[in-house]
């Protein structure tokens, strides 16, 4: 039993990671308060049979979560974010790919609605601590907080989380940080939860097809960035219809013969321009970053660190140099293939996050 009780919502999604929170701080004697966020109108995603896709976040991971709450015995709510999310993360989802940029809309979920929303809806329950299922742990230090890796380095989520503030680390708590998925499947087990064996989303929520050109057509409409895929030596190679269609590093589905394989190495959404070249020409020496956030000490002076830049991507060598208004240059150690603006660049130091930010 907790020696020093406290009031704790948790970010309940209907997976077994939030749910084995919920349960291990029941047991440890807090008491437990569900949330779960209604972030976007479920009947816009059915199939011909009227089911709705598997998807995280979907109406049946609500009923999963509330089940699971009935099951521990804890109050369960429900807030609806879908107007916060649309304007938040969706537009911001579709405003990326039509700017020619690839989008991270998980970063953005957890940091403007967990964080930022649901942590205030935390604050007026009066709980002391929001805690979710991520894979990541924070520790408290001399000079404040400091964001690191989970354990389980297959699942560590560390990349997702690099905008918390120091006022946001005091009031999160991520007791899973220092387990690995077995570990935890084995507490669902043990406590019976229902969703002891569901399997995980790796869909974007609100894209659960996967079907990201349809999605952004029916937001935004079709037709309106067709352009010349052009190669880097600035020939002419065909058309394209829609900028959007594409990322950085892209190989397929270009319809181009030519004799070596070419690969999308810029989008440039003002002239309608998809520039193609070589594999030698997605080598970058360095980028840039902005909103840059930084952990417990903005520094003033350049320094090494390693450089995440996609989630699944590990660190390699890099210097990092701070800019003024919030930006910083990253110049690496060895030239990177798939640096993508719209990505986040994400800084570590062993198991620390030092800070992050977006790739311009």
């Amino acid at each position: 039993m907790a020696t020093d009780k406290k009031r704790v919502v948790v970010a309940m999604s209907g997976g077994v990671d939030s749910s084995v929170t919920a349960a291990l701080l029941q047991e440890q004697g807090h008491e437990v308060i569900g949330m779960t966020m209604q972030i976007w109108d479920y009947s816009r995603f059915t199939n011909q049979h009227g089911e709705t896709f598997g998807s995280c976040c979907s109406l049946d991971d609500v009923y999963d979560a509330r089940r699971v709450a009935e099951g521990l015995g804890i109050p369960f709510y429900v807030v609806n974010f879908e107007k916060d999310f649309q304007r938040q993360v969706i537009d911001r989802f579709c405003d990326d790919y039509f700017a020619g940029r690839t989008p991270n809309p998980c970063v953005l979920c957890n940091q403007v609605l967990k964080f930022e929303l649901l942590l205030r809806k935390a604050r007026e329950l009066e709980a002391d601590w929001l805690a979710t299922g991520h894979y990541a742990q924070i520790t408290e230090c001399a000079d404040g907080y400091t964001l690191r890796k989970g354990v389980d380095n297959n699942k560590d989520q560390s990349y997702f989380l690099f905008t918390l503030t120091q006022q946001q680390m005091a009031q999160v708590r991520f007791p899973l940080g220092g387990m690995s998925k077995e570990e935890v499947r084995g507490h669902a087990a043990r406590f019976n939860l229902r969703v002891a064996e569901k399997a995980e989303s790796q869909d974007i929520c609100f894209v659960p097809d996967g079907d990201y050109v349809r999605f952004l057509e029916e937001e935004r409409g079709a037709g309106q960035r067709d352009g010349e895929i052009v190669h880097v030596s600035g020939k002419v190679l065909g058309q394209h219809q829609g900028t959007y269609r594409y990322t950085i590093g892209q190989r397929r589905g270009l319809g181009i013969a030519w004799p070596a394989p070419l690969y999308v190495v810029g989008i440039d959404a003002e002239t309608k321009r998809v520039m193609v070249g070589e594999a030698e020409h997605l080598s970058m020496t360095e980028l840039t970053a902005y909103d840059v956030v930084w952990g417990n000490n903005a520094p003033t002076e350049p320094f090494a660190a390693g450089c995440r830049i996609r989630y699944r991507h590990h660190e390699v060598p890099a210097q990092i140099i701070p800019l003024p208004g919030r930006q910083a240059r990253v110049v690496f150690t060895t030239p990177q293939k798939g640096v993508t603006p719209g990505q986040a660049a994400v800084f570590y130091r062993g198991d620390a996050v030092l800070g992050g930010g977006w790739i311009a």
